[in-house]
């Protein structure tokens, strides 16, 4: 999934270009306003980070041009002002979420999937020999369909965005459970536990205490 980062801070941008980019989206990072909506004319993203101050063009001046025009791209404002006055103005220009710049990456990285989820992003995601497509709910491997109910669906979905990377159990039983909800721990391991059987014992990892990982290279 293809992300812009907007952030004129030479260590936050690549910082938060390469934590991105390790959690499965393709960044790309410009430190200008400007140069941000101008690209923004060629190329298509799923989702922006952007910064409120900004050289050319602020971040806020960014984004009202963006919704005048009717853009609907998921926003996610990241900045260092963290009081309500500054929230209530990043909101009222069209931003979709805020978070200030000492926020974990983690949340950053499960607000921004959130984001794109309700924006309803419809596409195709393969790892190795594994392939799911969001739209039509459905998952080939090896060239073969799998059965997998919802819920099933839901977990490989956020595995595969992930792949490669341990996913923690907090974020996986979001997708079992809804977010801002937790449930009986044995209902995520009975949905794991069919997941794997379908999948191949060696395509899910388990990290004891932390979660899972789906491994790139799917047997």
């Amino acid at each position: 999934m293809k992300l812009l980062i907007v952030e004129d801070d030479i260590m936050m941008g690549a910082g938060l270009q390469a934590a991105l980019n390790n959690a499965g989206f393709d960044c790309q990072w410009v430190t200008d306003g400007k140069e941000a909506f101008e690209l923004l004319q060629k190329e298509s993203f799923r989702a922006m980070v952007l910064d409120i101050t900004l050289p050319g063009m602020d971040g806020l001046a960014l984004l009202k041009l963006l919704r005048a025009a009717g853009s609907t791209l998921p926003v996610l404002m990241l900045t260092a002002r963290d009081t309500t006055p500054d929230k209530v103005m990043c909101f009222d220009s069209g931003a979709d979420d805020f978070l200030v710049k000492t926020t974990d990456l983690d949340e950053l990285i499960a607000r921004l999937r959130a984001l794109i989820r309700r924006a309803g992003y419809v596409g195709r995601m393969s790892v190795g020999t594994l392939t799911l497509d969001s739209d039509t709910k459905v998952v080939i491997k090896d060239g073969k369909l799998l059965n997998l109910s919802n819920r099933e669906f839901e977990l490989l979905q956020v595995l595969m965005e992930g792949a490669g990377q341990v996913i923690a159990r907090s974020r996986l039983e979001e997708a079992v459970f809804g977010p801002g909800r937790s449930g009986d721990s044995n209902v995520l391991e009975v949905h794991i536990h069919n997941l794997r059987n379908k999948l191949g014992d060696s395509s899910l990892k388990t990290v004891r205490g932390v979660g899972y990982t789906l491994m790139k290279q799917s047997p």
